[in-house]
């Protein structure tokens, strides 16, 4: 009998394309990736409040082809949540595409074991944690976050290269821990509902500040976020108030760490989001430019 323990995955896993190629499309690649992103999201926005997460693309394998993804959390500062981090937002990812490949008129054994939940059928079976298994309950109830685990086989299903679909714990496994085959895409992308042409995300963003427009206005400012510059107003009102009351001073080169909604439109030849245009809802916090000190040596010896 196989095994995949989901506890082994840890905070990163393999996504296996299963092809007799050694490359990829770019757009079925970067469709995918950016599915999984927003399922990743939408979990953990329900499981861990006041903390965001990014995916980040740490090694690509030959053999098919694979890219190993990982999350990266950071708090966003939200003085209200008491939770503590949940690092298990992969390992629910990876749960739910394994149950997702259950043969659905062959009998399913679940129990527990201890501190895991352990699920058998034919010559199959996962253990997953407990922690991991109940939160699953509550994000799977979410249709957003299983629409976008159909968009990213979706994704795969229009490239006609691939014949399978799979995660696995390491790049040089030759073979995923669990897959899902070509003939059993439609299965899981059947009810995924269509995107409309826009849509709108809210990101934790740390903004370094070339231009500030400091009035009550839709004026953008200019600023540079991951090495790229963009324009955007702030719209926050507390913000401009806690400036004119001199709580706060700007400066160029000055830090905003803030929400930033990103207004995307869809490529409706790849069906890839692209970003038009960004907001600062909100300034969290303002972080002044670091300041050199000049160092009084003592030349004497």
């Amino acid at each position: 009998m196989s095994t995949v323990d989901i506890r082994e995955l840890d905070d990163s896993f393999v996504i296996h394309f299963g092809s007799s190629f050694k490359r990829i499309n770019a757009y079925t690649l970067a469709s995918t990736l950016v599915a999984v992103s927003d399922a990743v999201k939408k979990a953990n926005n329900i499981v861990n409040p006041g903390y965001d997460v990014e995916i980040v693309v740490e090694a690509l394998g030959e053999g098919s082809f694979k890219t190993k993804i990982k999350a990266v959390y950071n708090s966003i500062g939200n003085v209200f949540s008491s939770d503590t981090l949940k690092a298990i937002i992969l390992n629910i990812i990876a749960s739910y595409i394994y149950q997702i490949t259950l043969a659905p008129n062959t009998p399913i054994n679940v129990k527990i074991d201890g501190d895991c939940v352990v699920i058998e059928q034919a010559n199959q079976k996962v253990i997953i944690p407990k922690e991991v298994h109940e939160a699953l309950k509550k994000v799977e109830r979410s249709k957003a976050f299983k629409d976008d685990i159909g968009r990213a086989v979706a994704a795969v299903e229009k490239d006609k290269d691939i014949q399978s679909f799979g995660i696995a714990k390491k790049l040089d496994y030759r073979k995923p821990s669990f897959e899902i085959m070509r003939e059993n895409f439609s299965n899981i992308t059947a009810d995924v509902e269509e995107q409309g042409n826009e849509r709108h995300l809210t990101e934790v963003a740390d903004l370094q500040i070339l231009k500030a427009i400091l009035e009550r206005t839709k004026r953008r400012w200019e600023f540079v976020w991951r090495g790229v510059k963009i324009s955007a107003p702030v719209t926050d009102q507390q913000f401009y108030s806690d400036f004119f009351s001199h709580k706060i001073t700007i400066a160029p080169g000055d830090s905003l760490k803030v929400k930033l909604r990103i207004h995307q439109v869809r490529d409706t030849d790849t069906g890839i989001y692209t970003n038009k245009k960004y907001e600062v809802i909100e300034v969290m916090e303002h972080m002044p430019k670091p300041k050199q000190i000049a160092l009084d040596i003592d030349h004497d010896t």
